[in-house]
């Protein structure tokens, strides 16, 4: 659930814009910025929203290996809480299907972007309904409606505070980090529900003895902390980018803004994500839940970069060439095809393997570190990318070529990712975490 709000405040950010802009920008007297929030607003909120992201991974990361998993994930909220709901799946599952399970919590995203979507689309219908002019623009409930998405992403925030007070602590936090090996047995024998003698429990190794800031350390550990935080930063890059940039261009396969009033404008946006979750991210998540576990997060990593390359080469290259003035169905499949291999690649697998990789003690500071990287390549790549494509708004081909310019990098940076995932990354299927722990004592 914490994922699954998560996707929902990312992705009701769109259709709200809209709502907004047309609420307090619909008196603008230059008709191109008319009903558009202006370029700075935007790129303050996106990179305040997600600086508080890499500040919460990284304290709530900490926390969890400090404090317990469960105690800090029960008042940690979405964002912040992509390290503990990692580690916490991570514990709890096998080594046979472990991937299988942490790509199914974070598959909860599609299905968060699909409710907000959802729920954006119902509000907008009922107070388009009940304003009783299809033409008036910029109704006056408009900025009620707005308000009232953001509101209905607390309801699931709320029913995960209960649910996760009520979650035993990991028995692997609780033998390793905290040293009860009794109260570990007893955590499994609630959770199993089965009879479990003390003597059952397997062994445990002898605690870390080197702490986080060590030569011991960055030298056990730093290759493989590198490569999770460096594959993290590369994939945000380019999906905050296409998640929140690309949408932008979008606008010539939509409704004009100008022969809709704010409600039908919002709905448009949101169906639009909707469709795209429906055909393309959901399928792409419930893929990497299919075979992880079979392929591999290395193979499957290097997979999803590539094609994710191969489809921004094809949009970005001949952009201004030919999609630029060809409005048809080939750059939306493009478009599609790269959350699609985003989702069945690195966008999964870079949640799932610093969940892996590490020993207990220092297993959730490591991913919230990983996460927090790539929340500040989402930064990077979201106001960067915006920025460059929004400059010169008198001058279209010079905008064209920016924006063939800013998805030719993209798709470098995922060619970039290939190299360092093949050079960096070790693999952890079939591998269990006790593993991890017995390589890093001696």
């Amino acid at each position: 659930m914490g994922l699954f709000t998560d996707a929902y405040d990312l992705f009701c950010i769109p259709p709200i814009m809209r709502l907004i802009g047309r609420v307090y920008y619909g008196d603008v007297d230059d008709p191109k910025k008319r009903y558009q929030v202006p370029i700075a607003i935007t790129s303050a909120m996106v990179a305040i929203a997600l600086l508080g992201a890499v500040i919460g991974q990284l304290v709530f990361g900490h926390l969890g290996d400090r404090m317990g998993r469960r105690r800090v994930l029960a008042w940690c909220g979405n964002w912040r809480d992509y390290p503990l709901s990692a580690t916490i799946m991570s514990e709890f599952a096998n080594r046979r299907t472990r991937g299988g399970f942490i790509a199914a919590v974070f598959s909860m995203q599609g299905f968060g972007i699909l409710a907000s979507s959802t729920v954006t689309m119902a509000i907008c219908a009922i107070f388009d309904a009940a304003s009783h002019s299809s033409y008036e623009k910029t109704p006056k409930d408009a900025d009620w409606a707005w308000r009232l998405i953001l509101l209905i992403g607390s309801i699931p925030a709320g029913l995960t505070f209960y649910w996760r007070m009520k979650m035993p602590e990991t028995a692997r936090y609780t033998a390793l980090v905290e040293h009860n090996v009794l109260q570990a047995v007893n955590d499994v024998r609630n959770v199993l529900d089965l009879p479990l003698r003390n003597e059952e429990l397997p062994p445990y190794p002898s605690p870390l003895d080197y702490p986080f800031f060590s030569r011991a350390f960055f030298r056990r550990h730093g290759r493989d902390l590198f490569s999770s935080a460096i594959s993290w930063f590369l994939v945000d890059v380019v999906f905050y980018s296409t998640t929140l940039v690309l949408s932008q261009l979008n606008d010539q396969y939509l409704p004009k803004k100008e022969n809709m009033n704010a409600y039908q404008d919002a709905y448009n946006v949101a169906r639009f994500q909707a469709l795209l979750a429906i055909c393309s991210t959901i399928p792409g998540y419930f893929a990497t839940v299919l075979f992880i576990d079979h392929i591999g997060r290395v193979k499957i990593q290097i997979m999803g970069f590539f094609f994710m390359a191969i489809a921004l080469f094809a949009m970005g290259i001949p952009y201004f060439s030919y999609w630029y003035d060809h409005s048809d169905r080939g750059f939306l499949f493009l478009y599609g095809f790269t959350f699609f291999f985003s989702n069945f690649g690195p966008n999964t697998t870079t949640f799932i393997v610093p969940a892996e990789l590490f020993p207990a003690r220092f297993r959730s500071t490591c991913h919230g570190i990983s996460g927090a990287f790539g929340k500040i390549g989402a930064i990077v790549g979201s106001i960067g990318f915006y920025w460059a494509s929004q400059q010169n708004e008198e001058n279209d081909h010079s905008n064209a070529k920016r924006i063939t310019a800013g998805l030719v990098i993209l798709g470098g940076a995922c060619i970039v990712g290939v190299i360092m995932t093949r050079l960096f990354t070790h693999e952890t299927m079939g591998r269990s975490l006790d593993d991890n722990e017995n390589d890093h004592v001696a």
